[in-house]
């Protein structure tokens, strides 16, 4: 059967023969594997491609660690959750970060200032998200460990500039470069679950929101419009200005909501709960993850517990498998 390779495929394999890091080359194989088509006549491609991640891999935890140097790429996670800020040149990125969170982002009118990832941190309320401003996304300069960093992140925002006229074009060739890396965007709802297929194959959908940015200038309006309309039934978009502050605190709410998260709270018996430092868990989990959370061999003693919140009386009796909600308040008894 033939391999019928695509023209990402071969992009992808063209990048791994350029590099001349390990990381570099752990990134274009990545890239390929997600490109290749899969069927039986790639099987073999396929697991000669798991191969050779699997010994960069091993290669790079056998060096001593003395040795070891991380990427200049490589951002460690702090907070709440990592949002990569992804976009064409000139979209507004940098100004985003420097308003959101304590992060000093060169900013200038000409492309490419962004030359390497920025992370930052921003408040919401009692807990830190991470955002990471990126270099921006364009065809001619888009290297394998740009979007090795979106595929790593807990989600993404889509930064477009609504002050300029080729504003769906671009966006249009942002996100054909992030899905032939099958990196599938899109804003998750209830009614619409975070997964897409394509004949008998399964891609991981990234959370991601498109965010307006300079909405403050003429015109902005009316193409927001026309964004939405493009747009809207694959993404929220929020239309924002770094320079008036418009939708920047609703914005943090969003990026939070995103996530996919809730605040959870603990108390002691006949004690008042601290609300200012909230344990930060995935939606849908349960008392006895928040008991895992607390610590790893806590949750085998666990008996029950008493929960605060909305919908339930105080004190309410539960057990380890009842599912948390946004603000609970957990009392556990071993």
């Amino acid at each position: 059967m033939p391999a019928n390779l695509t023209p990402e495929y071969l992009e992808a394999e063209r990048k791994f023969r350029a590099a001349t890091t390990r990381e570099e080359k752990l990134a274009a194989l990545e890239e390929m594997l997600a490109t290749i088509p899969k069927h039986k006549g790639t099987e073999k491609m396929q697991a000669d491609i798991r191969r050779r991640i699997a010994r960069l891999r091993q290669e790079a935890e056998r060096r001593p660690s003395t040795a070891r140097r991380k990427p200049f790429y490589h951002i460690e996670r702090e907070g709440a959750g990592q949002v990569v800020l992804v976009g064409p040149p000139n979209s507004g990125k940098s100004s985003l970060l420097a308003r959101l969170t304590h992060a000093t982002p060169e900013i200038a009118d000409y492309p490419f200032t962004t030359r390497v990832p920025l992370p930052g941190m921003m408040e919401f309320e009692n807990v830190q998200i991470q955002l990471v401003d990126m270099p921006p996304l364009a065809p001619s300069h888009t290297e394998p460990w740009m979007l090795a960093l979106v595929r790593q992140a807990d989600a993404a925002l889509l930064v477009f500039d609504l002050a300029d006229d080729d504003v769906l074009t671009k966006a249009e060739e942002t996100l054909l470069l992030l899905d032939r890396a099958n990196l599938h965007l899109r804003t998750p709802s209830a009614l619409d679950p975070l997964s897409t297929s394509e004949g008998e194959r399964a891609f991981p959908v990234k959370r991601a929101l498109v965010i307006g940015t300079k909405s403050d200038l003429p015109g902005a309006r009316e193409t927001l419009e026309l964004v939405r309309e493009w747009l809207g039934a694959r993404f929220r978009v929020l239309p924002v200005s770094a320079r008036t502050g418009e939708n920047l605190e609703l914005l943090r709410r969003e990026v939070y909501d995103l996530l996919g998260i809730i605040r959870v709270y603990t108390k002691e018996p006949g004690k008042k709960p601290d609300l200012t430092t909230p344990f930060v868990l995935k939606r849908g989990s349960t008392v006895a993850d928040i008991a895992r959370a607390i610590h790893r061999d806590f949750v085998q003693r666990l008996k029950y517990a008493r929960i605060w919140g909305a919908g339930k009386f105080d004190g309410q009796l539960v057990h380890r498998d009842h599912v948390l909600e946004e603000g609970d308040i957990v009392e556990l008894h071993v």
